[in-house]
């Protein structure tokens, strides 16, 4: 049987927002075979947007985003070691000073002088060890549930961030947060509509969660988060310096990083943007809708035109 296409009607696409195409690729750093999705925007000089995900995800949490923004918009969202598909070798440091190493030596290999950082949990970590060792290549801050400020900790973050190895059931304590009904929790928790959180996300973290090695990874990443927390005045000390443009967008129903951390931001950079949803953790699986439009036009009002 034989069937014609349907007759092309130039007002039918007009409406229709072209998906962005993507390349996964890997590249070599130090040892660590990293892989990372890149968008390939129609204009070869599109505004870069690095993309740093967070636990206990990887570059794949940002797909529907990088589908939404990356035909007009440079997007490069690579997994961090110990996540995701990168592979790292027998022996790897697991701590977040590595993960900031790695992520800087990837960086280097794309050749990327300029761009601007969309932090994310654990992204937020990461992208601020690079902006203290680089200023100059930070053209703008996405904060999305990325903290940097004592009151953006909860209760329960900070009894987290306590845990050390010689605490009795701290690895228990631990490994509980590394199960699928605690994965799953932090995707649909404190969503009001649990519906629209698609369960790929959830399944394939626990996935690359379950692999051989990546506990050891987890555990020594949760012993190190109190690192950052020593790091915070440091950080603090670098928005207040450099007032890069900042968008924040924020879920405040995060039971990690409440509404107080994203709030704090505007004492060192009072001119940044902020945002707030009724949402969790994960904001852009439920409210993609609403924050793709604000960093569109945060990326077209400021990045630097030549």
């Amino acid at each position: 049987m034989t069937t014609s296409a349907a007759p092309h009607s130039p007002a039918a696409a007009s409406r229709i927002a072209v998906p962005a195409r993507t390349a996964h690729r890997r590249v070599e750093v130090d040892g660590v075979d990293v892989f990372y999705r890149e968008s390939l925007p129609e204009r070869a000089d599109a505004p870069v947007l690095l993309l740093l995900h967070g636990f206990p995800s990887a570059s794949h949490q940002f797909r529907r985003l990088i589908d939404t923004l990356g035909a007009q918009y440079r997007l490069i969202a690579p997994d961090y070691p110990g996540f995701g598909h990168t592979e790292a070798p027998t022996g790897f440091t697991y701590s977040f000073e590595r993960l900031a190493d790695i992520t800087e030596g990837f960086v280097e290999h794309l050749g990327l002088r300029r761009f601007t950082l969309y932090v994310f949990d654990f992204g937020a970590p990461v992208g601020f060890r690079l902006a203290l060792r680089h200023p100059e290549r930070v053209a703008g801050l996405v904060v999305q549930n990325g903290n940097a400020y004592e009151e953006g900790l909860s209760d329960g973050a900070r009894e987290f961030i306590a845990l050390t190895p010689e605490l009795p059931g701290a690895e228990e304590t631990i490994r509980g947060l590394l199960t699928l009904d605690a994965t799953r929790g932090q995707y649909e928790g404190g969503t009001l509509d649990p519906q629209l959180v698609a369960p790929e996300g959830w399944l394939l973290d626990q996935h690359f969660l379950d692999l051989p090695g990546r506990t050891a990874a987890q555990l020594a990443l949760a012993y190190d988060y109190r690192s950052n927390v020593a790091a915070y005045p440091a950080w603090q000390a670098w928005l207040r310096e450099h007032r890069p443009p900042t968008l924040i967008t924020w879920g405040t129903n995060d039971p990690f990083f409440p509404e107080p951390g994203a709030r704090a931001y505007l004492r060192d950079v009072p001119d940044a943007e902020l945002h707030l949803f009724e949402t969790g953790h994960f904001a852009l699986e439920d409210r993609l809708p609403e924050i793709a439009p604000l960093i569109a036009d945060f990326l077209d009002r400021t990045w630097p035109r030549a």
